[in-house]
């Protein structure tokens, strides 16, 4: 494929694909507030997590062909104020989330029943019903299906971290050295891909359960629409005198936890910090007039810029092909 040919078709197949990914990266301001209708939700019964990590292990295995496998050494970064995060030589974490461990497990000892218990407490993403990292992705990168599963396109993401920024838990976590970033800008770009649990989205199409709700031995977690698994947390809740999370955080998310001990509680006994998100309210980031104007002006231009960058995307991979091909021939 000659030089001309391959610009010419950047651009023919980027303005051509323009209207459809823009119309695919509109926000979901618009959507029916925290009801989420239509989406699924997973109902987490913390009382029963006895912290195996099963579901870590399952979900590592399931999703492990998602894995980045980085370049090095790594470009230099101008400015040099965006860091390198290189997580490759550190697979075995698993007390954190991390571009290789999409969930883990958090502790929390805390007073239940004037006796002192452990919580274990699965964290992932929220996957909220009106999702902050896909409204504000200025890239398109980011998407929201319509049953309520978030997930980065790792084709199309630049590592730019907004979604982290915007995130009012900063679930998801970069890995430098991968990405379309290294063939673009590799200095100037966003230093790598994000990545974030997405809920086995190609299982959940397939009408399969999530690899983490199958593995669990103790039952902790089930899946179903959101209107019944909050109606099945309010009846756990009230039968055990418990409490709920992610119902309203950030406007309501599809993630549902019931636990028998106040969240404030769990959130002050947590370890917090990078990759280990918090338990504590969360307002609507959606309903802040700089997000709304943002997401407004972002969303045509993230569709445009969507449809460009997967347009390159396939042409650079088939000129690689092509290169391959001659090289073995």
């Amino acid at each position: 494929m000659s030089e001309s040919i391959s610009r010419r078709s950047f651009l023919k197949g980027g303005i051509a694909a323009a209207g459809s990914a823009a119309a695919l990266a509109v926000p979901s301001v618009a959507a029916a507030g925290n009801s989420g209708d239509g989406q699924l939700a997973t109902l987490l019964d913390i009382r029963k997590c006895i912290g195996c990590g099963a579901c870590v292990e399952a979900c590592r295995e399931t999703n492990g062909h998602k894995f980045p496998e980085p370049e090095k050494p790594f470009p230099k970064m101008y400015p040099s104020r965006v860091k390198v995060e290189d997580w490759s030589d550190k697979r075995h974490v698993r007390d954190r989330l991390t571009p290789y461990n999409f969930l883990y497990i958090q502790h929390a000892e805390v007073e239940v029943n004037g006796g002192k218990e452990t919580i274990n407490i699965p964290r992932r993403c929220m996957h909220c019903v009106n999702p902050p990292c896909v409204n504000l992705c200025p890239w398109g990168a980011a998407r929201q299906y319509k049953n309520g599963i978030s997930r980065i396109d790792y084709d199309l993401c630049l590592g730019g971290s907004k979604c982290r920024n915007v995130c009012p838990w900063s679930i998801p976590q970069r890995q430098t050295g991968v990405g379309l970033y290294l063939d673009i800008m590799p200095s100037f770009a966003g230093n790598g891909v994000m990545y974030k649990c997405d809920r086995c989205y190609e299982r959940v199409a397939r009408g399969k359960k999530p690899a983490c709700i199958v593995a669990c031995p103790a039952n902790v977690q089930k899946i179903g629409p959101r209107n019944e698994i909050i109606r099945e947390a309010h009846e756990i809740a009230e039968e055990i005198g418990g409490y709920i999370y992610g119902e309203t955080e950030n406007g309501g998310t599809n993630t549902i936890y019931v636990s028998p001990v106040p969240f404030e509680d769990l959130n002050s006994a947590i370890e917090k910090g990078a990759g280990r998100p918090h338990l504590a309210p969360a307002d609507n980031a959606m309903d802040k007039a700089e997000n709304l104007t943002a997401a407004m002006l972002i969303a045509p231009f993230a569709g445009i810029a969507a449809a460009a960058v997967k347009t390159y995307s396939f042409i650079n991979k088939s000129g690689q092909a092509g290169k391959d091909k001659g090289e073995a021939s």
